[in-house]
Formats: structure tokens, C-alpha cells, sequence
């Protein structure tokens, strides 16, 4: 049985770590302040070097420039006419020039390296400590050597009498701790500027790291790295687009369901948004040219859903969402609507006329009771008839049968042109029904309320390009609006339950445009508005073009 733990048990103690700190504003601080400090003391050394150097130079040419001074015709005739003694006049004039120049020392030698003068005395008769044969042999010299007065900075010049020839020399030496001393005064200055020079880096460093601090939000190295995986992981996992702009309109980021709803790859990252999407209305959504909240807009043949949002740095992120198979469900809702409708028309009619046969039976008039179901029946079979004989689709055909019991019920006459004829050879039946349906539904509404409120379809073969007019009797389309009605997004339509408006006629011009075709609006026979649509290449080649109406002829 292991012991109870005691009460007075203290939890270990942590210690901290005292190492490179981990955030950037910190890092980036001190490799700053160290690479001022590095820059200031190297700047410091490399200017102290020559200083040093600078400094011996000038000792030596003043002590060459006070030998040549010294070494005068009259020093050389007092060489010549007196013997060395230190009461002699060589050495009372040397004296004097060294006590007014400050010099070390002044030495007069003759041509055998004899002093006739000196600091010391007791040192003149006696020969020089160094070589004094570069001199004596005509030559100025300039260095730094050690004598019996210790290291000095020397100047050495020829003595030469009146006819220029050499008697001697002149020997001037500069102490070399006023040197040192002049070196070490100007180091404290120095230092102070290297200091002022410091502190402005080391202020500007701070001021530097104090901005960074902010823009990366006081995050470590380590962070900004799991950020940025982070990143890249959900743009690329996620099934909205994003789109980044900088602020010249620039693509500097796009995700790859960005790339798939676009049709773009990712040679586009860098380039102008106007460039890569061209003029249109999708690039006028990301680019901010249009405004608002879930803007619409068909790239392609896919609706998306477009949302913008301004950063601080003057650029923008654009999210888009696919929206086609929503679209695609709402039309089916909307076409599953319209059937009912037709449904519930027919069944109201059939009431009624149910009703009056049950009135012709009950008054026993069989005969009117008769007429009546001959003339319902031709009627509903003559309607059916006429749209079959003229259109061999069977979609296209069924649907304009129950656009036209709805027109019925509205009260708008539905017809199909005499001319019309369009064989059953379409190699998108679903494209001309959502082109057929998007037209007709607008040409209802607008004839709606009109007197006569007539809609006419035409449908032609041209080849195998397929013709298509829709007029109403409406008040038509204004000049000024039969560009403006092909936009995403422009409607003067309440927007149904499931969605937006504004993407009908859009979507038949993109369907035309994608064929090579065109989608076009004027003005009709009864004044309202006339859409034509070409779309070519719709109709496949086959040798029983006929076929369809030697079929209609034997029934």
C-alpha cells in the first residue's frame, strides 16, 4: 500500500526559459539593434585605422617641415667655424626653435654624425644613436623610431652651406605620446558620435518592429507559418470560390473552385481582372463596379452568386457561389408550377363544361348536348394538332400544348405562325425548351391585360440553324432598355419564393452566344415586343429529314 501523498506537497516549479524570443516584432527588433551595433563599431574601427595613421603622417612631415626650417646656410657656417659645446651657438639656436615649435627635441649633427646640439648637454661631441647616412647622403627622411629619448615621430633634413654642398644634418623628433594623446582625445568624440549614430538606429529600429508588431498582430514566426498552411488548406477545401484583388485590380489570389466556376487556370494569378474575365458583368461584380449583397451574375453556363468585400490595404476578396443547379431546380419548380396551373385550368374548364352537358342532359337536349362534346373535343384536338403538325419535338411540342391551355386561362390567345415548321432532329431538346419557356413565360406576362392579348411563336429550320420568334401584343420593350434586359440581374418582375429574378434572358442570350448565335429584341406586328433567337448548329444532320411529316401524313 503505497503512502497518501502529503498536503503540503507544492506542484514542481517551472523554470523559464531564457532563449531567442519567438515573436517577429521581438526578432526582427533585436537583429536589427545587432546589425546597427555590428555596422557602428565596424564604421568606429575602420575609421580609427587610418586615423592612427593620419595622425603619424602629419607628426612627422611637421618634424621634417622644423628640420628643414633649422637646417639653414647659418647653422651650417656656425657648423663649420665653431667647435660642439653646450654654450655654443648651435645649440642656443636649436634650443630656441625646439622651446617655440614644442618638438622633442633639435640635433644638429656635421658630417661625421657628431651632435652639436642636444636636450641632454651632456650628449653633444657624442655621436648620433642611429644611422644618420640616408641624410647625410642628401635624402629627406620621415619615421617612427626609438633613440636615447625614447619613441618618437622624426624629420630628418641635409645641412647644406652656402654653395649647397652637405656639411651635416638636421635631426627633429616629435614626441610620440602627444601623438597617442591626440589619437585617444579624439576618441571620445568619435565614440559620441557613434553613440548619437546608434541611438537613431536603434530608435528606428524600434519605430520599424512597432509597425511590424502591429501589421502581423504580435505573432510568432511559428504562428504566421501555421497561419498560412491553415490558409492555403481551407481556400483550396472549400467549395466557394475566393478571389483576391489588390488594389490595382490585379488577381493575387484564387482558389481552385474559384478556377473551376470561372474557366480560369492559374496563369491568371498576376494578371488585371479585366484582362483574364474580359467586360462583362461578372468582372464588373469582382471588380466593384457593381454594388450590393448576393449580386448575380452567368459565367458560362453556370450561375453564380457574387459577393465582394473591401480590405484595409485598398484591394478586395470576391467569394462565389454556385448557384446553377439551385437556378436548374427553381426552373423546374417554375415549370412544375406552370403545369399545375395548366392542370388546374383544364380542370376548371372541364368543371364547367361538365357542368353544361350535365344542364343540356337534365333540359333533355340531347342533340345540343351532343354538338357541345363534338365542339369541346375538336376544339382541345385541334389545338394539339396544330402545334404537333408544325413542331416534331416532342418537348418542345408538349410544352407549348401547356403553355397554351395556361394562356387559355389567362385569357391570352397562343398561337403558332403559319409558317413555322422545326423537325425533330434538335440535338439539345432541353436547351430550345428553356429558351422556348423563358420566352413565352415573359410574352404571357407582358400580353396579360392587353386588348387583344395575343402571343405568337414562330419556330424555323434554316439548314441546321434554328430560328426563333416570340411576339406579344404588350406594351413592348423601350430603345433604351433592349440591351439593358440581357443583363444578370435586371428585372421588373417581384422575385419568386426560391429565388432572384433577372436571369432568363440572360441565360437565352449566353445559350445563343455559346452557339454562335444572337439574342436580339424589337418591336412586333402588335406593337409589343418581338425577341428573335438564332441559334445555329442546333439540328443534327439526318437523311430522314422528312420523316417526321410523311408520319404526320399517313396517321
Amino acid at each position: 500500500m503505497s503512502p497518501a501523498p502529503s498536503s503540503s506537497a507544492r506542484p514542481p516549479v517551472r523554470r523559464r526559459r531564457f532563449g531567442w524570443p519567438q515573436r517577429v516584432f521581438s526578432q526582427v527588433l533585436l537583429m536589427q539593434l545587432a546589425i546597427a551595433t555590428g555596422v557602428t563599431v565596424l564604421a568606429t574601427g575602420l575609421f580609427l585605422a587610418p586615423l592612427s595613421a593620419q595622425l603619424d603622417d602629419q607628426a612627422m612631415r611637421r618634424a621634417l617641415a622644423i628640420a628643414q626650417t633649422t637646417a639653414s646656410p647659418r647653422i651650417a657656417a656656425e657648423v663649420m667655424t665653431t667647435r660642439p659645446s653646450a654654450g655654443g651657438p648651435v645649440q642656443a639656436e636649436a634650443e630656441r626653435i625646439r622651446r617655440s615649435t614644442g618638438a622633442e627635441y633639435v640635433v644638429v649633427m656635421d658630417i661625421r654624425g657628431v651632435r652639436w646640439s642636444h636636450t641632454d648637454p651632456a650628449r653633444i661631441g657624442s655621436v648620433v644613436s642611429t644611422d644618420p647616412s640616408d641624410v647625410l647622403a642628401g635624402h629627406e627622411v620621415m619615421e617612427i623610431d626609438s633613440g636615447t629619448l625614447g619613441r618618437s615621430a622624426r624629420g630628418k633634413a641635409p645641412l647644406r652651406d652656402g654653395r649647397g654642398e652637405i656639411v651635416g644634418a638636421v635631426s627633429v623628433g616629435i614626441e610620440y605620446d602627444s601623438v597617442r594623446d591626440r589619437l585617444v582625445a579624439a576618441i571620445p568624440g568619435l565614440l559620441r558620435y557613434a553613440g548619437g549614430a546608434l541611438a537613431a538606429a536603434a530608435l528606428a529600429a524600434y519605430l520599424i518592429s512597432r509597425r511590424l508588431q502591429r501589421q502581423t498582430h504580435d505573432l510568432a514566426f511559428s504562428d504566421i507559418s501555421a497561419l498560412l498552411a491553415e490558409r492555403e488548406a481551407m481556400l483550396h477545401g472549400i467549395r466557394e470560390g475566393v478571389v483576391a484583388l489588390d488594389r490595382t485590380g490585379r488577381i493575387r489570389l484564387m482558389n481552385d473552385e474559384a478556377q473551376r466556376l470561372l474557366g480560369l487556370g492559374p496563369e491568371a494569378t498576376g494578371r488585371p481582372l479585366d484582362e483574364v474575365l474580359g467586360t462583362g458583368r461578372t468582372a464588373d461584380v469582382l471588380a466593384g463596379r457593381a454594388t450590393g449583397e448576393d449580386l448575380v451574375t452567368v459565367r458560362g453556363n453556370r450561375v453564380l452568386i457574387a459577393n465582394r468585400m473591401p480590405t484595409d490595404d485598398g484591394g478586395a476578396v470576391a467569394t462565389l457561389r454556385d448557384r446553377t443547379e439551385l437556378e436548374r431546380l427553381g426552373r423546374e419548380l417554375d415549370s412544375t408550377r406552370g403545369l399545375i396551373d395548366a392542370l388546374r385550368a383544364q380542370d376548371h374548364e372541364h368543371a364547367n363544361r361538365m357542368h353544361t352537358l350535365l344542364g343540356l342532359l337534365e333540359l333533355e337536349m340531347y342533340e345540343d348536348a351532343a354538338e357541345f362534346v363534338t365542339e369541346v373535343v375538336g376544339v382541345h384536338r385541334a389545338t394539339a394538332e396544330q402545334v404537333t403538325e408544325k413542331v416534331h419535338d416532342p418537348l418542345v411540342a408538349a410544352l407549348l400544348v401547356g403553355k397554351a391551355t395556361v394562356a387559355a386561362e389567362r385569357g391570352v390567345s397562343l398561337r403558332i405562325a403559319p409558317g413555322s415548321l422545326l423537325p425533330d432532329r434538335l440535338v439539345d431538346p432541353r436547351e430550345l425548351v428553356t429558351v422556348v419557356g423563358n420566352l413565352v413565360d415573359n410574352a404571357l406576362d407582358a400580353a396579360s391585360g392587353s386588348l387583344p392579348a395575343r402571343v405568337e411563336v414562330d419556330l424555323r429550320a434554316e439548314g441546321r440553324t434554328v430560328v426563333l420568334r416570340v411576339a406579344d401584343s404588350g406594351p413592348g420593350v423601350p430603345d433604351e432598355r433592349r440591351e439593358l434586359i440581357f443583363t444578370e440581374g435586371w428585372s421588373t418582375k417581384q422575385p419568386p419564393a426560391h429565388g432572384k429574378r433577372g436571369l432568363g434572358l440572360a441565360l437565352v442570350r449566353r445559350l445563343a452566344e455559346r452557339r454562335g448565335g444572337s439574342a436580339r429584341v424589337g418591336t412586333g406586328a402588335d406593337g409589343g415586343a418581338e425577341f428573335t433567337v438564332v441559334l445555329p448548329e442546333a439540328l443534327s444532320e439526318a437523311d430522314d429529314e422528312l420523316a417526321p411529316v410523311a408520319v404526320e401524313e399517313a396517321r
